[in-house]
């Protein structure tokens, strides 16, 4: 049985606008659907929501669900650093397509640097995370995977996020399962966990499910369960 992620990690949209232009970009479909901003090509920073981080109760954050984080300035990206420093009880996820335009040095240890790989072609993705990105936790999320990326070197990787397409566009071009057990058993060989997204359920089945997190997203969701069972027995 498939978990969605989106119960294990919340999104922040912080910043929202991105300039990487991708074809299958969900966010510039919303965007533009709900006129969040004027310009989705123009990223837009609202700092108001900052104080989302203050909350006790610890989170899963993903900060870049409608950006990219390249295409934040860098007097965003101190700001929001500075926050992230004050709130350890959370984990923050900051993802780019774009790592060879980043150069970040922190040693955050509840921020992790993400980028997205969806085919053998854009594996440089990951080298140039290692080399732009100077940061305790690295987190690699194959999705949509359009090609079989082959052999993979998840060295410093902390975690593993394979999906596909969906949508209308489903119809046309999904994962294959023999390149999701591919990456699995690569992941696994050096002991990174993998999470398998639900999207992937209509292509290998509920048998077998692959849906592992990093022991500091576990253990927020282990006090988030302590926070409910509290808040019940106090109503």
């Amino acid at each position: 049985m498939y978990i969605c992620i989106k119960d294990q990690i919340q999104n922040m949209n912080l910043v929202i606008g991105c300039t990487v232009g991708c074809p299958y970009c969900y966010a510039r479909n919303n965007v533009r659907r709900y006129h969040m901003t004027k310009d989705f090509s123009r990223p837009e920073f609202f700092p108001n929501k900052l104080r989302l981080m203050e909350k006790e109760r610890p989170q899963n954050f993903l900060l870049t669900g409608m950006s990219d984080l390249a295409g934040w300035k860098a007097e965003w990206i101190e700001q929001v650093f500075a926050k992230i420093a004050e709130n350890p009880q959370h984990q923050f996820l900051f993802l780019s397509k774009r790592p060879d335009l980043l150069g970040i040095d922190t040693d955050l240890e509840n921020a992790w640097f993400v980028v997205t790989v969806t085919r053998r072609s854009e594996l440089w993705r990951i080298d140039a995370l290692r080399e732009n990105v100077r940061a305790r936790h690295y987190h690699v999320t194959f999705e949509p995977l359009f090609d079989n990326p082959g052999e993979v070197d998840f060295r410093d990787i902390d975690w593993v996020v394979i999906g596909t397409m969906t949508g209308a566009q489903s119809r046309k071009v999904h994962t294959e399962p023999e390149w999701v057990h591919s990456l699995t058993d690569q992941a696994h060989a050096q002991r990174i966990p993998v999470f398998w997204k639900e999207d992937l359920a209509p292509i290998l089945g509920d048998r077998l499910v692959v849906q592992e997190l990093p022991a500091t997203f576990k253990k927020v969701l282990e006090e988030q369960q302590k926070w409910r069972k509290s808040t019940a027995v106090r109503s």
